[in-house]
């Protein structure tokens, strides 16, 4: 019997664990007469395209692991291989499928849905299906019987799952950003989300983890991401791989990225990421909202104070990329209050400051009890909030030019001092900055446009707002180039460059008459957290 499993990503950088931790199920679980690969592509291919990689194997059975973001395309790719291939049985499992069964098996491309963890049960129906037999009693299985459709819970199995770090995984990982699990299920129960529906958290065997790791770091990736929904649930066992990593991997020149609760961190884990050399470690900090009914209603529990407070130890070395989170959407958090949760957010200067929109997720408690959650939400994928009985549809379109505005902005690194400069000089918050500057500017504007209209937008004629902009564009930009509107025609920049003996170094030069000194950016080596060139002051 020859199977397929299937799944797409966003990107091509990205690389997908569900389809090799399934290949690894059917190669422990299943029997030996079966045969299965992987085959990933991205939501921007064609999907006529992409079926013909798949119906060309003439498989038996196709496993499709399904995501928000790809679920469209999922059921697209179903019709495909159903039109060329009648008698091949489609499967399918993942987050986007798990807690909403009965629609999906409405689609009569579909064959069965698997609920939950599928690494057992995935093999368990492959052998069903191999030796003919009726699938039964087998963990997380949805199916039609005699026209009605029987829907099993979500499976969550308590023994160690299979590595998926097969020899197929890493000759498709080729350089991608690479995942790893080192526990499943979270300790939370927010309303918006998933992770409190997968149990409470179960950690994998430290040294297999460790093992992993080494795997992944040889593999050629820059990138290890860390899927664990709170990976310092458990002290001891986030301790120990930030020591392990930090020891080993110091000079490896790979980030390791993990998701972690703020305000649990400890003195002695915080020591430990201060201790990190720069670039080795990037954090996603999930902080929300700063409304405190708004965290009691959606059954989050954060001592905002002390996270605030470790969020700004861990930024005072400078050394790791911060990124947290606000959700706009979210019950009780009207515009105003909003404002206060992004203002109160920015003052901490993550590296990144996410603002997402809310997302009803099937399975989500929040989309599962309207009375308490009211809110109009799109019905197609990703499910975003339209307008809550606290934010307008209109209050929800400024949020969007904000967020364009602050990912063009701020969290591109692009125009960090000029920000700075706005935010002191002139009677405006961030918000409003952003908010504003978004109406403002033509959403797919060029580098050199956007330059412009954030120069024009504020009408600040001084020579220090220009400095800033320079300052910005060349730390930032390794063409050592200006737009046209910052250059200044001046005799003085000829000499500042032949100054320089070692001509095979790359650079980029200004005057900057606000502080009356040149000013040179070297483009050999960024700053491993933000990316930053080098800059060296020049007295005129």
């Amino acid at each position: 019997m020859k199977v397929t499993i299937c799944t797409l990503n966003t990107q091509y950088i990205h690389s997908s664990l569900a389809p090799f931790c399934l290949l690894a199920g059917l190669k422990k679980y299943a029997d030996k007469d079966i045969s299965a690969e992987v085959i990933q592509g991205t939501i921007n291919e064609n999907i006529n395209d992409f079926s013909q990689k798949i119906i060309q194997k003439k498989p038996h059975a196709v496993g499709l692991s399904c995501y928000i973001w790809n679920i469209e395309k999922m059921y697209q790719l179903a019709y495909l291989i159903k039109k060329e291939l009648p008698d091949t049985t489609i499967i399918m499992g993942g987050p986007e499928v798990s807690y909403n069964a009965e629609a999906v098996l409405r689609n009569k491309n579909i064959d069965y849905v698997l609920s939950g963890e599928g690494e057992k049960s995935f093999a368990l129906l492959i052998n069903a299906l191999n030796n003919s037999n009726n699938p039964q009693n087998i963990p997380g299985l949805c199916l039609r019987d005699e026209n009605k459709i029987l829907v099993s819970p979500p499976c969550i199995y308590d023994e160690e799952p299979v590595s998926p770090y097969t020899e197929e995984y890493f000759h498709a990982l080729n350089g991608k950003i690479a995942y790893i699990e080192t526990s499943r299920g979270c300790p939370y129960s927010c309303a918006f989300c998933l992770s409190g529906r997968c149990g409470k958290p179960r950690f994998l065997d430290i040294k297999k983890a460790k093992q992993n790791i080494e795997l992944l770091a040889k593999s050629g990736t820059k990138t290890i991401k860390f899927v664990d929904r709170t990976f310092n649930a458990n002290k001891k066992h986030a301790k120990e791989l930030i020591l392990f990593i930090i020891n080993k991997f110091s000079d490896s020149g790979i980030k390791f990225h993990f998701e972690i609760a703020g305000d649990i961190l400890d003195d002695e884990l915080i020591s430990l990421f201060n201790s990190a050399p720069p670039g080795l470690f990037q954090l996603e900090i999930g902080l929300q909202t700063f409304n405190k009914k708004t965290l009691e209603q959606i059954n989050r529990k954060t001592n905002q104070n002390k996270l605030c407070h470790n969020i700004k130890r861990l930024s005072e070395p400078r050394n790791i990329h911060i990124h947290i989170d606000l959700i706009a959407g979210l019950p009780y958090e009207d515009m105003e209050s909003f404002k206060n949760s992004f203002n109160k957010a920015f003052e901490l200067r993550p590296n990144m400051l996410q603002l997402g929109f809310l997302k009803l997720l099937y399975g989500s408690p929040m989309r599962e009890n309207p009375q308490k959650y009211p809110c109009v939400f799109s019905e197609n994928p990703p499910y975003e909030i339209i307008n809550t009985p606290w934010l307008s549809e209109k209050d929800i379109s400024d949020l969007r030019f904000t967020e364009n505005a602050l990912n063009r902005l701020y969290n591109s690194g692009r125009f960090s001092v000029t920000i700075e400069y706005i935010l002191k000089t002139k009677n405006i918050s961030p918000f409003d900055l952003f908010c504003s500057f978004g109406k403002y500017f033509p959403q797919q504007a060029s580098l050199d446009e956007l330059s412009r209209n954030f120069f024009d937008f504020f009408s600040d004629t001084t020579e220090s707002f220009r400095d800033c902009l320079v300052i910005d564009r060349l730390k930032t930009n390794a063409s050592g180039k200006l737009p046209d509107f910052l250059k200044r025609p001046d005799r003085r920049l000829k000499s500042i460059k032949t100054s320089f003996s070692d001509t095979s170094i790359k650079r980029g030069y200004a005057i900057l008459y606000g502080k009356n000194k040149a000013v040179c950016a070297e483009y050999v080596t960024p700053d491993p957290v933000t990316g930053e060139y080098p800059l060296t002051e020049i007295p005129l």
